[in-house]
């Protein structure tokens, strides 16, 4: 039997928590999101998850912590692993086509703003 899992990196700010609707203080970290502990536990199920943010990792494992989320996390990381996917609030997904990925990034607003 193969126990291999894929790897997904989830973006900590605006993924999982209310990023966007306060400023930035580097030592809090906003209210964990409607739904995300639904989803985190959902795909735990299928794939091993890596939490990715440029946060401190303390403050960030401290957050996991305390909404519970941490039993489902195999490590938090600011280093892109070699990883299935990533989910991300600040990405552009590359097709194969740098004309339109250019006017993608022209275009792009994060979708809590």
């Amino acid at each position: 039997m193969n126990n291999f899992r894929k790897k997904i990196l989830i973006d900590l700010d605006g993924v999982l928590n209310e990023y966007g609707k306060e400023k930035f203080d580097e030592n809090y970290v906003p209210e964990i999101k409607n739904g995300a502990r639904e989803f985190v536990e959902e795909l735990n199920k299928d794939f091993d998850l890596y939490l990715f943010t440029s946060r401190n990792m303390l403050i960030a494992s401290k957050w996991l912590i305390e909404n519970k989320l941490d039993k489902f996390f195999k490590d938090v990381t600011n280093i892109k692993i070699p990883a299935f996917l990533h989910i991300d609030d600040r990405a552009v997904c590359f097709q194969g086509n740098y004309k339109k990925t250019f006017e993608r990034i022209k275009n792009f607003s994060v979708y809590w703003k």
